[in-house]
């Protein structure tokens, strides 16, 4: 079997494995297996399910496509991984901190550039969340983890248009800090994330 169909099947194992101990064992194997560090990067489209009210899917799944095609290669200029589009979402995973940032401002510049020479009607605008930590990754097809949820949350729910949130978990892997940083607290889920508000440009 391909490693999709392993990891499906390794959980599927420990979901039926009655014995604690069994499952445990089935839990480091997976996290041996799939394991690894990374910076996670979410990426959201601000104002889209208004835009396909007002112009229909075809304006709407134009825009996400233009979308997809502006942050493919600046993923992949940083060394970033492009795990999947979903909807109008990008979701890519980094080596560090400072790439995943850095990624997160090119896009932001790269849009805000765009939206320059487009009518309102066809401007792109996003949100993104960063976080980092260990997460499963199956190559190819996507990846999962308490930092993936956290950075879904912060771009797709928490972040507005234009803003740049990051767990305080990932800022403080920053190689050189980073300046105008505002510090937030987001309860939302039943949890807690305690973030910063990074400015899209570096000061």
């Amino acid at each position: 079997m391909d490693a999709a169909e392993r990891f499906q099947d390794l959980l599927l194992r420990h979901s039926q494995e009655a014995a604690p101990e069994r499952r445990q064992a089935i839990e480091e194997v997976l996290w041996r297996d799939f394991g690894i560090e990374r910076a996670v990067l979410v990426l959201d489209m601000s104002g889209f399910s208004a835009l396909a009210q007002r112009h229909g899917i075809v304006h709407y799944l134009s825009m996400v496509r233009r979308m997809q095609a502006t942050a493919e290669p600046i993923v992949d200029g940083y060394a970033g991984t492009l795990v999947k589009f979903e909807a109008d979402n990008c979701y890519a995973m980094f080596p560090d901190v400072d790439a995943a940032l850095s990624a997160a401002r090119d896009l932001h510049a790269a849009f805000a550039a765009a939206n320059e020479a487009t009518p309102d009607e066809l401007d792109i605008r996003i949100a993104c969340g960063i976080d980092h930590g260990r997460i499963l990754v199956v190559p190819g097809r996507d990846f999962y983890g308490v930092p993936v949820n956290r950075a879904c949350k912060l771009g797709e729910d928490l972040a507005g248009p234009g803003e740049i949130l990051m767990t305080f978990e990932a800022m403080v892997r920053l190689g050189d800090g980073v300046a105008g940083a505002q510090a937030v607290r987001f309860e939302t889920s039943g949890i807690l994330i305690d973030a910063v508000r990074v400015p899209t440009a570096a000061q």
